[in-house]
């Protein structure tokens, strides 16, 4: 149980690392992997394929969703991992554009993809395995690993840039030290990739497959026994598809505002300090995961349904006060991220849980990969971008078109609730 945790933990961390240092040294990316003719449209250039990461991820949770559903979690999980960590030494040793011109942002580009095929996933394969390997009766508590090391995973690479960005003066950052936080989520994803190979195989995986496998009479002759159909078990099972789309869609964007985008978006709209603003987000960052592991054994106890309603009305309820409440300090941001954190972790902890619960083991991961990678691209992916736009495009007000747009989304999550069953404590074996 131990190395079923540490390892699909460790992974998940470094490939949650490896997402977000991107966004972390874009500023330095941009001034050596582009043209420093213009410096601006440099930059944009370095968003746009960081957003280019988030189109690769729903066909990763094709991919890998169905080598997890044929050939094992275990696999799956590993070779995501190890996809990662070659995305990420990739750019960590691309030469600069003034040595080999366009040919580096075209690297950039591609490594960017090989990340984002692997983050799709990760994600479903690891929420898979873990909840199958879980006990039906403490499924909630474990699924928070998922956040909980993905989390951790952020926060490394935020300190990490602190760290770097206070003991080297800039010209060797832009010159090197943006590069060490690659290289190093190359060497710990390889170390990631050693003990996920360790790993055992899902026992509900392995008794599907073996439970698929013809079986020898006395004869010897051996009973024609088709496999199941992946992509027909998929189409059978839409409804949970939706469903999936539909619990996801307001919270990977409450999730993406409030605990990633918050603090950039109140140094640049809100003029508030910029490390001060980090340092709030850090610290509210560490409250989420403390609640995590808290929402998890609660629906462990109370049921799913209870906590994901709790979650997400509680997140549409408090999200204009939280907004209002942030003026110009700091310390402003740093309590209303971690009181909307502190509820949206409800639903972060156990949605792994609720996923697997919802799909037969014939199609669990890419049943999940599928219309979740989807959801996150298409909402996650353009939160920032939306809650940056509408304070432009609405002068004076875009704050409050963005907060309606996303409350509109968190009530369809509501809204979907009410189409699920409770699945506390379900049995996986032969679901």
């Amino acid at each position: 149980m131990v190395q079923t945790l540490i390892g699909t933990g460790a992974g998940n961390a470094v490939e949650w690392y490896d997402w977000a240092i991107y966004a972390t040294f874009a500023a330095f990316i941009s001034t050596q992997l582009f043209s420093k003719a213009d410096p601006s449209s440099a930059f944009l250039a370095t968003l746009a394929i960081f957003a280019v990461g988030f189109v690769a991820r729903p066909f990763g949770g094709f991919l890998f969703g169905w080598i997890g559903d044929r050939l094992g979690r275990k696999l799956a999980m590993t070779l995501c991992v190890g996809l990662g960590s070659v995305g990420s030494l990739a750019i960590g040793l691309t030469p600069t554009y003034e040595s080999i011109g366009s040919a580096a942002s075209l690297i950039l580009l591609v490594a960017r993809l090989v990340q984002g095929l692997a983050h799709g996933g990760e994600l479903p394969s690891a929420q898979t395995y873990l909840s199958e390997m879980a006990p039906a009766s403490r499924r909630g508590y474990w699924a928070s690993l998922i956040y909980v090391s993905g989390t951790i995973g952020i926060l490394f690479g935020t300190l990490l840039g602190a760290v770097l960005s206070t003991v080297l003066p800039s010209s060797q950052m832009a010159a090197f030290g943006w590069r060490i936080p690659f290289i190093l989520g190359a060497v710990l994803g390889l170390v990631a990739l050693v003990m996920r190979a360790r790993m055992e195989e899902s026992e509900v995986f392995e008794a599907e497959r073996t439970a698929a496998l013809p079986m020898v009479g006395a004869d010897g002759d051996a009973p024609a026994v088709s496999r199941p159909r992946l992509f027909a078990d998929l189409a059978a099972h839409w409804r949970q598809a939706l469903q999936v789309i539909g619990l996801t869609v307001g919270m990977t964007v409450v999730y993406y505002v409030w605990g990633v985008s918050t603090p950039a978006y109140a140094i640049n709209v809100l003029k508030i300090e910029p490390s001060g603003a980090l340092w709030a987000g850090v610290a509210a960052n560490i409250v989420f995961i403390v609640a995590l592991p808290f929402w998890g054994k609660l629906s462990d106890r109370i049921g799913r349904r209870p906590v994901l309603a709790i979650s997400g009305l509680g997140s549409a309820v408090l999200y204009f006060p939280a907004t209002w409440f942030v003026r110009d300090t700091a310390w402003q941001l740093g309590v209303a991220m971690s009181a909307m954190l502190i509820f949206i972790a409800g639903a972060a902890a156990i949605v792994p849980a609720v996923y697997a619960e919802l799909f037969p083991t014939s199609v669990r991961t890419i049943g999940v990969g599928i219309p979740y990678s989807i959801c996150v691209a298409a909402f996650g992916g353009t939160a920032a971008y939306l809650q940056a736009g509408f304070a432009t495009w609405f002068p004076g007000s875009g704050s409050t078109v963005f907060g309606i747009y996303t409350i509109v989304l968190l009530l369809i999550n509501a809204a979907t609730l009410l189409t699920v069953r409770e699945t506390r404590g379900k049995v996986l074996h032969g679901a």
